[in-house]
């Protein structure tokens, strides 16, 4: 068993982040692409935009401090700390309202 703590994988990120020239940091700290479930934390420095991107598999998207807009072509959604977002099945971007991180949960598909 391992044991993280999303709050200072957090703070790691968002520094990364701000030393970033896009603003932008990532750690998976469950599975990988081989893997079928895998969890990411991401932090955004305010402004910053992970660009538009289709899906790999079902995912959400779990703010643990900030804010956040969850874009694609048709609608738009707005996310603050402690909200839980279903990423929807279509090219998205994820841009930051305010500095930010999310855990990123994504199931890939069975590739049998």
């Amino acid at each position: 068993m391992r044991k993280f703590s999303l709050v200072a994988l957090s703070r790691q990120q968002l520094e990364r982040a701000a030393e970033s020239t896009v603003g932008l940091a990532a750690d998976t700290v469950i599975g990988g692409h081989e893997r079928v479930l895998r969890q990411t934390v991401i932090a955004l420095t305010k402004g910053s935009v992970q660009g538009d991107h289709d899906p790999n598999g079902e995912a959400t998207v779990y703010v643990l401090f900030g804010r956040v807009r969850l874009v694609t072509d048709e609608a738009s959604w707005d996310a603050i700390t402690g909200d839980l977002l279903l990423v929807p099945g279509v090219r998205h971007r994820l841009e930051a309202v305010e500095d930010s991180a999310v855990l990123l949960t994504v199931a890939m598909p069975n590739s049998a």
